[in-house]
């Protein structure tokens, strides 16, 4: 009989010493002991989070607390099971519909987590034998869903929509084809070229699924999105994305026409096996989005800060990928930089994330930030000062120099 040290899996996985050391050392997992919008407490430490995806701040919004302690007393703490087995409850009728009509679609499926919506949209909509062309970039819930389809993967050069219509150009024209991009790229804050995406597919014959995690309650008119923004929503086929960016909760939606809607929740294995979304997840979506309709104010202050912290990467002469949008990169292109501007910013008191390749692509290394709503000009300079004292220690000359 072979000891628990004879299993060669549990033994390799045991014994990687580098990955001990990454769990360990690294910048991550790191403990929040409290939080209160960007003000946490790490381990005892009072600190500012600089990279959160909490863009509007409405985790705390009165209105919505109220309204996930009226769900939690009326439904309970979950329906402890999926739709399938267990029915469809009317929270969760009441949010899809909602979200349809705000998105501007047939029909919209809710789900427990963002990452499902974005796998089974794939998942299920493209099979085997179909090609489905990606850009590099796309989220791993695309990835994920992409590969679980097993239809032929394609790339096209990030946002390089001459190298996409090169591609599709010269793809066997037989096969169904499918094309799927983020809406928002959330580690360069890209806006996807929707417009010249759309045209390409049209032309193609190519479904187009976009993940709008990043770009919905910021983008569009009153948050509707990058593809109200970009005027293309009646073009692209799904729309998926997540409530824990802009909605204060958690969960996410795949929207479109209401027989592809359909066709997901009789195929998908993620909507199928999943448990629904919770009684508080789905009222504190519902109440996010129906705040960021009535108090407009929250999208006008994340975009004024936006602008700010830009201006203080500018005048450090830092690349930020130009990103338009709330995630704001500092691009450092190489992992020791990112080591020492990290490590200088968390002494500093800020909370940020340290992305290299093969995460990014090469030369790409970064230290991801994200500017909310919530943060105040005083953080924002302060955290001018900390990337000053890291780009010293990282060696980088400073703009002024």
């Amino acid at each position: 009989m072979f000891s628990r040290k004879h299993k060669p899996i549990i033994e390799r996985c045991e014994s990687d010493m580098n990955t001990r050391l990454r769990l360990k050392y690294a910048p991550y997992y790191r403990v929040v002991d409290s939080a209160d919008g960007v003000n946490i407490v790490v381990e005892g430490r009072p600190m500012v989070m600089m990279s959160t995806n909490e863009y509007l701040g409405l985790v705390r919004h009165p209105k919505v607390i109220a309204a996930t302690k009226e769900a939690l007393e009326k439904w309970g703490a979950s329906s402890c099971g999926s739709r399938l087995a267990n029915g469809t409850r009317a929270y969760h009728i009441e949010l899809e519909e909602t979200l349809a009509a705000f998105l501007g679609k047939e029909a919209c499926h809710v789900t427990s987590a963002g990452y499902l919506a974005c796998v089974c949209s794939l998942s299920s909509l493209v099979q085997r034998g179909d090609i489905l062309v990606v850009d590099p970039s796309i989220h791993s819930s695309l990835w994920d869903g992409a590969l679980l389809s097993g239809a032929k993967i394609e790339r096209f050069a990030h946002e390089d929509m001459d190298s996409l219509a090169k591609l599709l150009d010269h793809l066997d024209s037989k096969p169904a084809k499918a094309l799927a991009v983020d809406g928002v790229y959330s580690m360069e804050g890209h806006i996807a070229s929707l417009p010249q995406l759309c045209g390409l597919a049209e032309q193609h014959g190519a479904a187009l699924v976009v993940d709008d995690a990043h770009g919905f309650g910021i983008l569009g008119r009153d948050g509707r999105g990058v593809c109200d923004h970009l005027g293309v929503t009646e073009r692209v086929d799904l729309i998926c994305g997540s409530f824990s960016k802009s909605l204060a909760s958690t969960g996410g939606f795949v929207a479109g026409s209401k027989a592809l809607i359909e066709y997901l929740r009789s195929s998908s294995r993620q909507i199928i096996f999943s448990a629904a979304i919770s009684p508080a997840a789905a009222a504190s979506a519902l109440a996010s989005l129906r705040v960021i309709q009535e108090e407009p104010q929250h999208r006008e202050q994340l975009w004024a800060n936006h602008h700010y912290l830009r201006g203080i990467l500018e005048n450090l002469g830092l690349d930020y990928w130009q990103s338009p949008t709330p995630a704001l990169p500092i691009v450092l292109g190489n992992r020791e930089a990112c080591y020492w501007m990290w490590k200088t910013l968390w002494d500093e008191g800020f909370f940020t994330v340290m992305s290299i390749a093969p995460g990014v692509p090469p030369g790409k290394d970064l230290i991801r930030t994200a500017v909310t709503s919530l943060h105040t000009r005083e953080q924002l300079d302060r955290f001018g000062e900390a990337i000053k004292l890291g780009m010293k220690r990282a060696g980088l000359k400073l703009k002024s120099a």
